[in-house]
Formats: structure tokens, sequence, C-alpha cells
């Protein structure tokens, strides 16, 4: 008894829906990449040639027109001088091998760098100076 079937089974593949998908994930992460860090600062930082490749656990910020930032964990937060020491000092007591980066706008007067530069100093934290690779 020989049966047969009436309807055949395609067994070609399409890519249509395939690509569909391609599309709206490439969409989708270049919507996303740009909210990636809304929180940065626009700073010309000095340029060196040489670099440190120690991580550093939060950043201190300085920008041209002299105002002071801290980002710890992704959160930027606008503080003053005098804030500046009590942060650090919070951060050390959480973690004894930390290194903390100063980026510096290149514009910014040397006088506020050296006193973010001995407050580190005063509390035996290790401070890295970010700079720009030179070109």
């Amino acid at each position: 008894m020989a049966l047969k079937r009436r309807n055949k089974v395609n067994v070609s593949f399409s890519m249509a829906s395939m690509t569909d998908i391609v599309f709206l994930l490439l969409l989708f992460f270049m919507i996303t990449s740009t909210m990636v860090a809304p929180n940065a600062l626009k700073l010309l930082l000095p340029q060196s040639n040489s670099q440190t490749i120690a991580k550093a656990i939060t950043t201190i910020s300085i920008t041209a027109d002299l105002k002071y930032y801290i980002n710890q964990d992704g959160d930027l937060k606008r503080v003053d001088l005098s804030e500046i020491e009590p942060f650090l000092n919070k951060v050390m007591k959480q973690n004894e091998e930390t290194y903390i980066a100063l980026h510096a706008d290149k514009t910014v007067p040397i006088e506020y760098v050296v006193k973010i530069m001995n407050i580190a100093k005063r509390n035996e934290i290790k401070m890295i100076l970010a700079t720009a690779p030179e070109e």
C-alpha cells in the first residue's frame, strides 16, 4: 500500500525574517549607544607620552570655569573644594588600595590642581593625573 502525500514540505529557507531582526537589533544598539555616558564632562586634558595602567576607584574633575566634580560609579556630582576631603576619607575607609584619578582641564591654573593633590597627600591617597596621549 503506497501512500503519497498531497502536500509537499518546502525545504527552502527565507532570510527575510532574519534580516528584519538584525536591522531591529542594529537600530536598538545605535539608539542606546548614544545614551551611554550622558554625565560626561568635556575637558581638554594636557598631553603626555607616558601612561599609567592603574585602575582608579573614582575621579575628581576640574573644569575650565574652576568647578569641581566627583564621578563615582557613573554618578556625576558637583561639589565644593571643602567637600572633597571628607569624600576621599570615606572612599579610603571602603578601599585600602585606592587610586583617585584627577582630570583637570589644561586651562586650569596649576594652583587648583595642587590643592587637590595636597588633599590626597595629607590623607595618603594615591592620585593619578589624567592626560591625553600626545599626537
